[in-house]
């Protein structure tokens, strides 16, 4: 008997949720609120696919490693097919810093830190060609799902959904990738599902802006000045993306408002990056050429929902995915491969068992185990950045001892170590690109002591390992833009 399978959303989520689900015993169909890709390549794309239900769609976008192995794991020729139309193998090799290329031996693990980079819409064009073609799966876009088709009971049991138009689909599952906009959830609740949510603010808003390289130009080398950092009011990311594109995002705090309403111009823009080493070459006229407006996005918040809460499941024959169910903050670029680990765990869920009790339990198992860690793990860094914010705006704030503290052993210690040894490098990766819990490196006895022995040498002996002066300090950086560094520090003082 064939299985039918109606996905709210033919996003990343939705179009994760075809590769993992297709098979001869289902049938899929994704329905998608928003217009069919252009006809072209990856710059028409780019230029014209009108995604309303996709506020990101043109923010800086990678696969981190987990997602990338799943794609050269499970599906080989989708792999071939993005790397054909210009997405980039970012290698482990490619990471080092100078010092660590000097002594570099390459390991077999090493094919495994692979980070996948380009355009969110060349990404998410080439995925759903691939999907287009899979047996048994449908797209049909411009379809706006209003409502679920739900039966009560304990526990209520979703049949299918509602369409704008008045029409009901009937399904055997429902999968919401519909994202953080979804109404669904909301309408179990009013059903009378229990479905617990925690949810708390990242406390910043990306800026985005898209280059170009010139004719004939490449990408500047990588030098001691970072392409990536931290400046405590302010963060930046150079992406190198598809076909000579690449981009630049600034994270800027929610309490730096004056710098968050100049951003949004492009001159302001190019004159943040003009005042970061790391970021100057990349700009440089000579090299490339800004080719978008500033791309904002706020309203960032990381969510937790819980679908079998006591381990009793809520609703049966629903299943939320991706921003639907679980939300972070972006930094890590963990959204995407949030929706992939989810899918290929309703997978695994389903084919554990044909009981819809026993598979809400097993898939709500799958997401806490496989994703509550690096939840976890940008919850307490969000809440970090969020006191550190508000710290650079209070005049005469001293840290506490312990503060001070934690954050030599974060700077001076762990980022001096991973700079300094490869092999700890590469047991951080495996956390940051989800191969493993996030902190299970640094739980690992020899690993912590190395680190304590780096964090021991000093500055002075550890002198080679840290980076330049990343950019200059708030005021210095708001007054080259001609903003006030002081509206902000009484904004907050007043508050």
């Amino acid at each position: 008997m064939t299985e039918r399978v109606l996905v709210i959303g033919a996003g990343i989520g939705g179009l994760c949720t075809a590769l993992a689900l297709a098979s001869p015993e289902r049938k899929l169909t994704l329905l998608e609120r928003d217009p069919s890709p252009p006809t072209g390549n990856a710059d028409a794309a780019f230029a014209d696919w009108a995604r309303r239900g996709v506020g990101h769609l043109r923010h800086s976008h990678a696969f981190l490693a987990r997602l990338r192995l799943i794609l050269r794991d499970e599906h080989p020729a989708l792999l071939a097919d993005l790397l054909e139309a210009g997405a980039r193998d970012l290698g482990f090799n490619e990471m080092l810093s100078e010092e660590l290329k000097k002594g570099y031996r390459p390991q077999a693990v090493d094919k495994d830190f692979v980070v996948l980079t380009s355009r969110r819409t060349t990404l998410e064009l080439v995925i759903r060609r691939y999907v287009e073609r899979l047996a048994n799966v449908e797209i049909r876009s411009e379809v706006f799902v209003t409502g679920l088709k739900i039966e009560p009971g304990a526990p209520l049991r979703v049949t299918g959904v509602t369409l704008e138009n008045g029409d009901d689909i009937l399904s055997d599952l429902v999968v919401d990738a519909a994202g953080r906009t979804t109404a669904a959830i909301e309408q179990l609740r009013e059903a009378g599902a229990d479905v617990p949510e925690e949810s708390e603010t990242a406390g910043i808003l990306y800026f985005t802006r898209h280059y170009r390289l010139n004719p004939g130009m490449a990408e500047p080398p990588r030098t001691k000045a970072p392409g990536t950092g931290d400046l405590g009011f302010l963060k930046y990311g150079v992406f190198p993306a598809d076909n000579g594109w690449f981009s630049i995002t600034m994270c800027v705090p929610e309490i730096e408002l004056e710098m968050r309403k100049a951003i949004v111009a492009p001159e302001t823009f190019n004159g943040i990056c003009e005042q970061i080493p790391g970021l100057v070459p990349w700009i440089d006229p000579a090299r490339a050429e800004g080719v978008s407006r500033v791309f904002g996005m706020g309203d960032l918040h990381s969510r937790w929902r819980d679908m079998t809460p006591g381990g009793t499941p809520s609703v049966l024959g629903y299943f939320p995915l991706g921003d639907s169910l679980v939300r972070t903050n972006p930094l890590y670029g963990r959204g995407c491969s949030f929706a992939a680990v989810s899918a290929y765990a309703l997978r695994d869920s389903l084919a554990e068992s044909a009981d819809p009790a026993a598979r809400a339990v097993a898939y709500q198992r799958r997401i806490n185990e496989g994703l509550k860690p690096y939840y976890l793990n940008m919850l307490d860094q969000d809440r970090l950045a969020i006191r550190m914010a508000r710290n650079t705006l209070t005049p005469g704030y001293t840290p506490s001892f312990r503060a001070k503290l934690a954050k030599s052993f974060l700077e001076d210690g762990v980022a001096i170590a991973v700079r300094s040894n490869i092999d700890l490098l590469r047991a951080a990766l495996r956390g940051f690109h989800m191969l493993e819990h996030p902190s299970a490196w640094l739980k690992r006895p020899a690993n912590f002591l190395r680190v304590l022995g780096y964090w021991a040498r000093g500055k002075t002996a550890n002198a080679a390992a840290y980076p330049p002066k990343l950019g200059p300090e708030r005021h210095e950086m708001l007054t080259a833009l001609g903003l006030s560094p002081q509206l902000d520090i009484d904004r907050l003082a007043a508050a």
